[in-house]
């Protein structure tokens, strides 16, 4: 698939899109939800979508629920009956602790590319790289629109397994070392938008670092701050497409 290229409307004339945005869970959907204008609901497929306009886009609002097949199936549904222009996946990831310029908590990391860490597919294939596509998804953003983000960038490494431990980070750093963050959706959702054709970006906010001294506590008590910064960027990106 040839990645589509979304610049600034004020740039290129591109106009108003119908934007599909995807969260995992609750507490992530209730930071959201604020921000739509205009709101309905509909129900598809056991999926709750909640329509309205953010930034005077067109846009539609789903908890997919945690993990990859929760992710794709998700997505799917929301590619097959909303007809999005560009995916934006959203929510809270894990900093890795890795590269010159790490994440850390309250850190929003805007993805540059997206890997799955927990993929293998035998004998002949790359560690990572699903079969027949590409080992990294893209995340097509023009430079322009990147700079004009108060974010972190880099790669973020997706597998379903909640990172808690140094054993597992040492692993997927061994993969990628250049991962700056990992999450449990993150590439399932690109997969599928890579196969309909569809633009993807991710953008979250960093919760702990796996490995570190009470990882699960600090993911627990992250949620008591609220953290509102991933979606003001969200929403920040979104006028300036």
């Amino acid at each position: 698939m040839q990645a589509a290229r979304i610049c600034p409307r004020g740039l290129f004339n591109i106009p108003i899109m119908k934007i599909g945005i995807i969260v995992a869970m609750d507490k992530e959907m209730a930071l959201l939800l604020p921000l739509l204008a205009d709101a309905s609901e509909v129900t598809v497929n056991g999926v709750a979508f909640h329509t309205g306009t953010i930034a005077g886009h067109s846009v539609v609002a789903c908890k997919c629920g945690i993990g990859k097949v929760n992710a794709a199936i998700g997505t799917l549904t929301l590619i097959e009956n909303f007809h999005p222009a560009l995916v934006i996946n959203t929510g809270v990831a894990g900093g890795t602790g890795a590269t010159d310029d790490p994440a850390r908590v309250l850190d929003v990391v805007l993805a540059s590319e997206i890997a799955y860490h927990d993929v293998w597919c035998g004998p002949g294939t790359v560690p990572g790289q699903a079969a027949g596509c590409p080992g990294r998804f893209p995340c097509p953003l023009s430079d322009d629109v990147r700079s004009r983000l108060d974010v972190k960038q880099g790669l973020l490494a997706s597998g379903d397994i909640f990172v808690d431990s140094p054993d597992d980070l040492r692993r997927i750093l061994a993969l990628y070392p250049d991962a700056k963050a990992v999450d449990m959706e993150s590439a399932a959702i690109a997969q599928t938008c890579w196969l309909k054709s569809v633009p993807f970006v991710c953008i979250r906010v960093v919760s702990d670092t796996p490995g570190d001294g009470g990882n699960a506590a600090a993911y627990e008590s992250f949620w008591q701050a609220a953290p509102e910064r991933t979606f003001a960027e969200v929403e920040k990106l979104l006028s300036i497409l």
